[in-house]
């Protein structure tokens, strides 16, 4: 019978914010090259367009490296090239080290494409590309439409042009090579890197590996649930990896007290050093999209935090506010904060204060209202 290792909640959660590099303050250094090692660690940061604060790829990135810049990113995207954007669960910064394990994706996009780009033809297709090969990064802002069409989508555009960029990107004939806000600038991928040929793609076997691996560094303590966030397809494949390791003596399978029958993997060097206790002066502003929440059923077990995204709730029906941020001090989630920013006064509005599991006035408001202090001034620093 398989030995099974019972940890507690408040060791399993600890691991994954030491994971999460959000327990030491400066874990990646400072500037580009911090950019760099981030997303490698972390594995991807989300690209979201909501701009009610700092956008969040700047926000995840602002969390684990505390003199982060927005020009930062821009230089580790456009400059060192040391990553890229593409389709996690969501569009993420991806390292660019791991472009091969996104070429099996790119080319089962080129064969069977996504309906929304159904309406793109072969000349539009063909347009852009030329467009591209000829004049260099180009945006949609850059190019100029003959006739407009009407949008079926609110994140369309009136521009046929725009799907066609959208198309190459997702087949990976296009690359993102910068951005000014939300609008991209597209390059030839082979370009963009220098590459003389593209590097090879991983099988099918080395991306299951490679999730895994992604999810352990940044996780520690891993489910099945875990590690195919949002990509159920894989679960059998990704088991029956995991087994593979547990048979090598690489995993060691883990109960989490009180968590019910949900089966969890850790390494077996964690087993001999847990991360000690958590120092709850250490308060972060979390982005409702940083890796540590966005998998809210992970998050509701071992945070005890049921984070709900109520921008897409009904006023009358959010709890919380329609931008919450949820605040970790230590190892526990104490407050949810609607925030807004006031971009002409060059201010952070508290829209609502909720304090949260054991947060409360007394014990950590003055520690909040200083990590509000310090995320007010990330918001309206310079580029």
């Amino acid at each position: 019978m398989r030995k099974v290792t019972t940890i507690t909640k408040k060791q399993a959660r600890r691991a994954w914010i030491a994971a999460q590099r959000l327990d030491t303050d400066e874990p990646f250094g400072s500037g580009p090259d911090a950019v760099r090692r981030a997303v490698e660690h972390l594995g991807y940061v989300q690209i979201d367009t909501i701009n009610v604060i700092e956008r969040c790829h700047h926000h995840i990135l602002f969390n684990r490296i505390p003199a982060y810049r927005r020009g930062d990113l821009h230089h580790a995207q456009g400059v060192d090239k040391s990553v890229f954007e593409y389709w996690t669960h969501a569009l993420s910064y991806i390292p660019a080290r791991d472009f091969r394990y996104f070429l099996p994706a790119m080319k089962a996009h080129r064969a069977n494409p996504n309906k929304w780009f159904g309406n793109v033809t072969p000349g539009q297709l063909r347009r852009v590309m030329k467009l591209v090969r000829e004049k260099g990064p180009l945006s949609i802002r850059d190019i100029e439409e003959r006739r407009l069409v009407e949008k079926d989508h609110e994140w369309a555009s009136r521009k046929p042009s725009k799907r066609a960029l959208e198309l190459a990107f997702f087949d990976g004939r296009l690359t993102i090579a910068a951005r000014d806000g939300m609008v991209k600038a597209y390059e030839l991928t082979e370009r963009h890197f220098g590459w003389n040929k593209p590097p090879r793609p991983a099988t099918d076997r080395q991306i299951v590996d490679y999730l895994i691996d992604r999810a352990l560094r940044s996780q520690a303590v891993v489910s099945l649930d875990s590690v195919c966030h949002l990509d159920a397809g894989r679960k059998p494949a990704i088991r029956d990896a995991i087994e593979r390791r547990v048979r090598a003596r690489k995993l060691k399978p883990v109960r989490i007290e009180n968590e019910g029958a949900t089966e969890h993997w850790v390494e077996p060097a964690l087993l001999d050093r847990m991360p000690g206790d958590s120092d709850p002066a250490r308060i972060h502003i979390l982005s409702p999209f940083d890796p540590l929440v966005i998998q809210r059923k992970r998050a509701t077990a071992l945070l005890g935090y049921d984070h709900v995204f109520e921008a897409y709730v009904p006023a009358a029906k959010r709890r919380f506010g329609y931008f919450t941020l949820p605040v970790l001090a230590g190892d526990e989630i104490v407050a949810a904060i609607d925030l807004k920013a006031d971009r002409q006064a060059k201010a952070l509005l508290i829209q609502a204060w909720h304090w949260v599991g054991t947060g409360n006035e007394t014990e950590h408001r003055r520690a909040v209202e200083a990590a509000l202090d310090r995320f007010e001034r990330f918001q309206f620093q310079e580029p």
